[in-house]
């Protein structure tokens, strides 16, 4: 194994566990803070890390928007006011369950990623995709609904959180597929002023909700309350696993490097487990089910490369 290939590995499992153990520590800090404001103090912080950061390394030509501040507003507002305000609200809601469903959903990106694509290309995935996009979305479902099909008489209670939930991952996977728009940028210079103009979107939200009294604003000693939690979601899900994970991603190839966000719910049940949550059967097997579908799908993109190189050679 070569040290490119060590390093992209250690780094999408950085990234990977950060965001499975993310969920857990997040729903025992939302009993302490609305889940916008604490999205927004979350990423304000991690914000001010990257504007460091890029100054130091690329220095103030690199907080040039060159022309391009309306797909970075875009995709800004997407990665991180949409998916945050959008998951975090949802698993609010949901209470115990919602952080389970928030890691399915985002084990599920791969897919809609797919979805997303073929939308766009009017270009229909290849057959085993299509049936791992099915696999996927049955073990979904079996960890939302639990298995009970009572879920769908109490759509009322459920549906929205659901599509709360569903709404931000998508807002990711487009904030993902944004960073193809900037291929001259490097992925600390892409991640920092997309952060930086989602988090003054974020701002501008929290504080007319709150002046338009809609939203109560935090007082300092609840921040203080959950200074343990923040101080590790800035850290590791805010910082190092988005910087983590687009780095390994280049080292690796995304065909390689996506397997390893059938991490996120792995490390979500266990954080979950040791803090006494009681797994039922049905969200662990529809958690295998999402797994088992990442990784049929994985391998047949391999295949389908594999094919496609064997073909350029030959030519």
């Amino acid at each position: 194994m070569s040290k490119k290939v060590g390093l992209g590995t250690l780094l999408c499992l950085i990234a990977s566990m950060s965001w499975g153990a993310m969920f857990p520590v997040a729903h025992s800090a939302l009993h302490m803070m609305d889940p916008l404001y604490f999205s927004f103090y979350r990423y304000l912080f991690v914000t001010i890390i990257l504007v460091v950061l890029l100054y130091v390394k690329e220095g103030k030509q690199a907080f040039r928007f060159e022309g391009l501040s309306p797909k970075l507003l875009f995709y800004g507002t997407m990665g991180f006011t949409l998916y945050n305000f959008m998951i975090f609200s949802g698993q609010h809601l949901m209470g115990d369950s919602g952080i389970i469903v928030a890691s399915i959903m985002e084990a599920l990106m791969p897919m809609i990623t797919v979805v997303i694509l073929w939308c766009q290309t009017k270009t229909t995935p290849a057959k085993a995709t299509l049936t791992s996009i099915t696999i996927a979305l049955i073990g979904a479902l079996l960890v939302i609904t639990n298995g009970s099909l009572s879920f769908f008489m109490m759509a009322r209670d459920h549906l929205l959180p659901v599509l709360l939930i569903f709404m931000g991952a998508v807002g990711w996977v487009v904030y993902s597929l944004g960073g193809g728009s900037f291929p001259k940028w490097s992925v600390l210079r892409y991640s920092t002023l997309t952060c930086l103009l989602g988090t003054v979107v974020s701002f501008v939200i929290v504080s007319s909700a709150t002046l338009l009294q809609w939203l109560p604003a935090p007082h300092w000693n609840d921040l203080l309350s959950i200074k343990y939690q923040m101080l590790f979601m800035i850290l590791f899900p805010g910082t190092i696993a988005l910087l983590s994970w687009n780095t390994g991603m280049k080292m690796l190839s995304p065909v390689n490097g996506i397997l390893f966000i059938s991490l996120v719910p792995v490390t979500t049940f266990m954080v979950m487990s040791f803090q006494g949550y009681s797994i039922s059967l049905n969200e662990f097997y529809g958690a295998l089910l999402v797994i088992f579908a990442l990784i049929q799908n994985n391998l047949s993109q391999r295949k389908a490369l594999s094919k496609t190189n064997l073909r350029e050679k030959s030519v």
